[in-house]
């Protein structure tokens, strides 16, 4: 079993911070962060910033200079060993002198999976593995995805009142929750890199759904992804404005779908409309790792019943609706408890006089 003392703890918790700060800009590319130390002192610091740009390591070397030799890199994902857009991080630990590296976890990339450690295992460094898994995994949990199930994570955002109803059916849309629940939104909406909507709520609500404020200029704002089979949408519609980028998703069958625009996707389709789970693999290859779905009852009730939804961020408002208002998701009625969909609670915070919740499957989706 690999020991880590208190230090490395701090160390690596330090690290997780810095990867953090890049939430909003890496992707595609994972966030990760890097500390190099002797001891408690910290002599370097840094984190991937954006893709195409410098590594964490990188950072952390440039800060450190002639003070990396013999010291600890702390490493919240396996060094790449591979020379894209920038160069391998590994040769850069072992040019620097560092003496030992502890990294949270393996970076399953068939690229790399392993061979950035074992380079550094060649070269004569100490390499310790495990600590902080889970945090680091956490915070890489759409690059994870993509890398292992070849489709995004999937994030299906809802507000519903204390009667399970999602809005009043009379036609017009309007916030159930409170300013600080909507305020919330913007954080996660920030934190994907694609949102994703149907076209029945386009049509309904004309919404932007673009953050509201971009946290640094180095941010991407999140790819807008409309699902409209039939190509209803007018091109007119706020969601394909140029505040931020925007694809079009329709049936393969529709004349939109011969498009040359790298804006327009053509799907198969299926009884439920476009087929989600060929969507799900062709975001995935656009590097689109972590999905926000905000969307109407019926396209929240195909993803679950498909099996794509990994996590539900459910924002409960202290009212009642009445049962004429609009159910929170389309599912088929159940005769048996066998057959419900389970979840777990990950999270439970208050924001004002609401509820935020955050859900995952008690079975977790498996690959498709």
């Amino acid at each position: 079993m690999t020991y880590f003392s208190e230090v490395d703890f701090q160390h690596m918790q330090t690290a997780l911070s810095l990867a953090e700060r890049g939430s909003h800009s890496t992707w595609p590319n994972p966030r990760v962060g890097c500390v190099i130390a002797h001891g408690r002192q910290i002599v370097g610091e840094g984190w991937h910033r954006r893709a195409g740009g410098p590594h964490a390591e990188v950072f952390a070397l440039r800060q450190a200079g002639a003070l990396a030799r013999g010291a600890t890199a702390y490493v919240t994902m396996e060094p790449c060993s591979h020379v894209g857009r920038t160069g391998a991080c590994h040769q850069a630990l072992i040019d620097s002198g560092v003496s030992c590296v502890v990294v949270a976890h393996q970076d399953p990339f068939k690229q790399v999976d392993g061979q950035g450690i074992a380079h550094l295992r060649s070269a004569g460094i100490e390499v310790r593995v495990g600590l902080l898994a889970a945090a680091a995994q956490e915070l890489n949990r759409g690059f994870l995805s993509s890398v292992q199930r070849q489709r995004p994570w999937v994030q299906l955002k809802m507000g519903m009142s204390l009667d399970g109803r999602s809005a009043l059916n009379n036609g017009r849309s309007k916030w159930i929750t409170g300013a600080q629940a909507r305020a919330d939104v913007q954080y996660w909406r920030a934190r994907s890199s694609a949102i994703v909507t149907g076209s029945g709520t386009v049509l309904a609500d004309d919404p932007l759904l673009t953050v509201r404020q971009l946290s640094s200029p180095e941010a991407l704002p999140p790819v807008r992804v409309v699902l409209d089979s039939q190509g209803r949408v007018p091109l007119a519609a706020r969601v394909f404005d140029n505040q931020a980028p925007s694809l079009h998703v329709v049936h393969r069958d529709c004349p939109l779908a011969n498009s040359d625009s790298d804006q327009v996707m053509g799907l198969s389709g299926n009884e439920q409309g476009l087929d989600l789970q060929e969507l799900m693999h062709k975001l995935s290859q656009r590097g689109l790792h972590e999905l926000m779905v905000e969307a109407g009852p019926t396209l929240a009730g195909n993803l679950l019943k498909a099996q794509l939804v990994d996590e539900l961020l459910l924002y409960v408002a202290p009212r009642l609706l009445g049962n004429l208002a609009r159910p929170l998701v389309n599912l088929p009625q159940l005769e048996h408890l066998e057959h419900t969909l389970d979840f777990t609670l990950y999270e439970v915070s208050q924001l004002g006089p609401d509820l935020r919740l955050r859900l995952r499957p008690a079975q977790p989706p498996s690959s498709p």
